[in-house]
């Protein structure tokens, strides 16, 4: 699935693209993903703006005067611009055509992700209870040590909750409990101040790697400029299990922790 740098990315791919273009067609294809999409979609953003393009937690929102396009790109989903005449693929559900010629395209072979649309002002159920961006000066060991206070549960399934801190999926809480040296098994309860203090500062610097070089290469992932991410080259333990561990150099472990693959240094993590 996307994580939030894969997003990121394709949000700072599309913006120059369509920032300030006026939407002359929606074209949707396919109604049927992960929710409907909305019948009256296409007579909304006809002829309206794009003010902004902003991003919360894994979520792309349009904004425009009118409204807000929420989308999400599910598990295998893709954002691309494309010319107007560009003949569409089997997977292509939605398009935003521009004004010059320009279409942004949404791709969901698995069909996972989401278009959806925002009243002006509207908080929408899915982004009400969610948790700080992890860049945000909100995110800090203090604040992840206070949410930790009494909790039994592993650390690594804390740190993915979207209502602790939004975006941080499997790989990079993987690769960010590495670099802290933190065992993704231990309680979160159990888990220093100032331990937590490092987890921060390593989840910043994962992610903003992670962004500055494309994101993560996975299977489906392409940004927004149809060219697949590149971070994958980098990571230290997620998917290197029976591999020798980059520090110590001892064979890394793989377990399970929320029916997700877990992949840490029994020597480098405690």
């Amino acid at each position: 699935m996307p994580e939030l740098p894969e997003v990121e990315t394709t949000r700072r791919g599309i913006e120059p693209h369509v920032l300030g273009r006026r939407v002359e067609q929606v074209i949707v294809r396919e109604p049927r993903l992960r929710w409907p999409v909305p019948g009256d979609l296409p007579q909304r953003m006809a002829g309206q703006v794009i003010d902004a393009v902003e991003r919360r937690a894994k979520y792309l929102l349009l904004r425009t005067a009118a409204g807000s396009a929420l989308m999400h790109l599910g598990m295998s989903g893709s954002l691309r611009v494309v010319p107007a005449g560009q003949a569409p693929g089997k997977h292509d559900h939605l398009d935003i055509r521009f004004a010059d010629t320009l279409t942004l395209r949404f791709n969901d072979p698995r069909r996972f992700g989401c278009c959806l649309w925002l009243e002006p002002g509207e908080q929408h159920p899915l982004l009400g209870r969610l948790g700080p961006e992890p860049l945000s000066a909100e995110f800090d060991g203090a604040y992840l040590y206070g949410r930790a206070r009494g909790r039994k549960g592993p650390v690594k399934p804390f740190l993915m909750d979207q209502n602790i801190v939004v975006g941080v999926g499997n790989i990079y809480a993987a690769e960010a409990l590495f670099a802290a040296g933190i065992h993704p098994q231990r309680p979160a309860g159990r888990v220093s101040q100032a331990r937590y203090e490092r987890l921060a500062e390593e989840v910043k610097q994962v992610l903003t790697f992670a962004i500055g070089h494309g994101g993560t290469t996975l299977r489906d992932f392409v940004g927004g400029d149809g060219k697949p991410g590149y971070f994958a080259q980098e990571l230290s333990v997620y998917g290197r299990e029976g591999q020798p561990c980059k520090r110590c150099g001892k064979t890394l472990k793989n377990s399970r922790l929320g029916q997700r693959s877990t992949v840490y240094c029994v020597t480098c993590q405690r």
